[in-house]
């Protein structure tokens, strides 16, 4: 069996790629098993080898980014220098884990003595196991940096899934192991919908480890089909961004701007709902709507582009559903809001203001260019609206008040929250959400807890030196 898959940018098709059944499932988690075998040479590879083999893909990575990059805007439309970007952190993603490959161990533990005996008792860290891998279209070559590079850091095998929609990267990327002298079944990529195949692969007997990036509704399924086994889960969300009246008000709107607009919206925890202190509203709406104005979308292949198409014609007319209910339930439409006239699935940037709590557009996740402000009064009231919603990824707030600050950032319900900034992200900070956004971190050393299972060693001796 094949599939196809698209050019966004103008709805054509590229090429066919093989699918795999429930029985290529089994062979490649299979393969994954027999590579972790305790006779295996990936078994008994030392960690500063596996290590070195990080730091060979990060650098295959370096050489190979332009070619990355441009499979990455070829199937997905992002924007060449957006795509480059995600590059870079791949690789430093890579090198990251790379150095804590050797460094993952365990701890001796004091434990009773009597007058003849004793415990000698430590904690060893082993690998999971078979890791299942599943991720989403929207950065498809950073989504598997961030499930490989922990799992190998720590000794693990893996199955990885792409989504259907942009499967032609992570092809690519298993090329690279290949190349950069991964053992055979170490790193193992299959095709396929989430119906047969991911299905298939989180609930096969063998996988130790689920590990997931997508929407709500996939985890949750997910979660089900994966009962008994070790799960984390990065979701959707629908976070806040705070501007308080003393805030630079140029740094804000564009803050809030690129927050909410980044990766053409589809991004898990950008910021669609602007809250904007009631004192400076007015003059807020009217930045937002310049920016949106000048916000440049058009080819993703050239360097000025700073938006390109929706993935697919599905999340093209999702968005644009979202966009006709907002009108509908009374929101003010300020800029954008239609399709924009070339082949391919672009819209204009699009900005609703009077937005409230009880509309749609403010409740769900519409993962594109859509940002909805909201008017609020005091900090206390907004850090309440803020929490009232079914995720948790990220929050915001642009203030010159240090109070104010650390009183958003004791009080969100989130994984990530910012201060003067938004969506910072490095290999070092951990990355979850609290509530439907997911369980687990990625990223950081909290990333590799969820790859390690810890060893208690407990050894009896039996006769003590009597000195």
């Amino acid at each position: 069996m094949n599939m196809p898959v698209m050019n966004p940018s103008t709805g054509e098709k590229i090429c066919m790629v093989d699918t795999a059944t429930p029985d290529h499932v089994n062979m490649a988690v299979a393969a994954a098993k027999k590579a972790f075998h305790p006779g295996s040479q990936w078994r008994k590879m030392d960690a500063s080898e596996r290590a070195a083999l990080l730091f060979k893909l990060a650098d295959a990575i370096d050489r190979n980014k332009e070619h990355l990059a441009s499979i990455e805007t070829l199937d997905n439309g992002k924007p060449i220098k957006d795509a480059l970007a995600d590059m870079a952190m791949s690789a430093e993603t890579m090198r990251y884990y790379a150095g804590w490959a050797d460094k993952i161990h365990g701890h001796i533990i004091p434990a009773y003595v009597s007058a003849n005996r004793g415990i000698h008792c430590f904690t060893l860290m082993d690998p999971v196991g078979i890791c299942a891998q599943v991720i989403p279209w929207n950065y498809p070559v950073l989504m598997a940096a961030w499930k490989w590079a922990p799992a190998l850091a720590c000794g693990n095998t893996l199955v990885l899934k792409p989504s259907e929609k942009t499967p032609l990267s992570a092809l690519y990327m298993a090329h690279l192991a290949m190349e950069v002298g991964f053992p055979p079944g170490v790193i193992n990529v299959i095709n396929g919908m989430g119906d047969p195949v991911g299905e298939a692969l989180v609930k096969h007997p063998d996988v130790d480890k689920v590990a997931f990036t997508g929407s709500t509704a996939i985890g949750k399924r997910i979660e089900a089909l994966a009962a008994g086994k070790r799960v984390s889960l990065e979701m959707g969300g629908k976070s806040p961004l705070v501007v308080m009246p003393d805030a630079d008000l140029d740094l804000a709107a564009e803050m809030a701007h690129e927050a909410c607009m980044v990766n053409m919206g589809q991004c898990c925890i950008a910021a669609t709902r602007t809250f904007v202190h009631e004192d400076v509203y007015d003059q807020f709406i009217e930045k937002a709507k310049k920016l949106c104005h000048q916000r440049k979308v058009g080819d993703p292949f050239e360097e000025t582009t700073v938006q390109g198409p929706q993935v697919d014609e599905i999340q093209y007319k999702k968005v644009l559903n979202y966009i006709e209910t907002g009108v509908k339930e009374g929101a003010r439409l300020i800029c954008g809001g239609k399709k924009i006239a070339r082949k391919g699935y672009f819209l204009e940037p699009t900005c609703f203001a009077d937005v409230t709590d009880n509309m749609k557009i403010a409740k769900e996740e519409i993962f594109g260019p859509v940002q909805q402000i909201l008017k609020f009064k005091t900090l206390e009231e907004v850090i309440e609206r803020a929490n009232n919603t079914e995720y948790g990824l990220g929050a915001g707030i642009v203030t010159k008040d240090i109070d104010c600050a650390m009183n958003f950032c004791k009080n969100m319900r989130a994984g990530s929250v910012y201060v003067n900034c938004y969506d910072y992200v490095t290999p070092q900070t951990p990355f979850g959400g609290f509530k439907l956004s997911g369980h687990g971190r990625e990223l950081g050393e909290d990333g590799l807890k969820e790859y390690l299972e810890v060893k208690t060693v407990c050894i009896q001796v039996q006769k003590q030196l009597k000195l």
